[in-house]
């Protein structure tokens, strides 16, 4: 059977939505400092890296192994991710990385919208 047009999307949108969370991580400013030092900042790099491939997983298991509880931990996880650079931004600014996070955002949402209308809807199992 072949992937309907609308999970082709959403695995493409959030692919590129992933990929740009990996951009974002490799601009942000590594400046050790009194609140953050050498070792906090290479943790901070790994968990976020090893978030992007969990996140990696959950889209490839929903698109290509049909399952349904996968869109729904990436929606969640989209909200948390707006929640916390709301906080961002309202505490450093707009900066290089918040904005590319700002386009990631965006096309995530786009990506969900897509899994749950149209052609997707009865692609994903319970």
């Amino acid at each position: 059977m072949s992937v309907p047009t609308n999970v082709r999307r959403f695995e493409a949108l959030l692919y590129a939505s992933l990929m740009l969370d990996a951009v974002s991580v490799a601009v942000q400013d590594r400046t050790p400092n009194a609140e953050m030092t050498e070792q906090m900042i290479m943790t901070a790099t790994l968990l976020a890296g090893g978030m992007i491939l969990l996140l990696v997983y959950f889209v490839r298991l929903a698109a290509h192994g049909r399952k349904n509880w996968p869109r729904w931990v990436l929606a969640a996880a989209l909200v948390l991710s707006v929640i916390s650079l709301g906080q961002i931004i309202g505490e450093k600014g707009l900066e290089l990385d918040s904005a590319i996070e700002i386009v990631s955002c965006a096309l995530t949402t786009m990506g969900l919208y897509f899994s749950f209308s149209g052609d997707a809807q009865g692609w994903f199992n319970a």
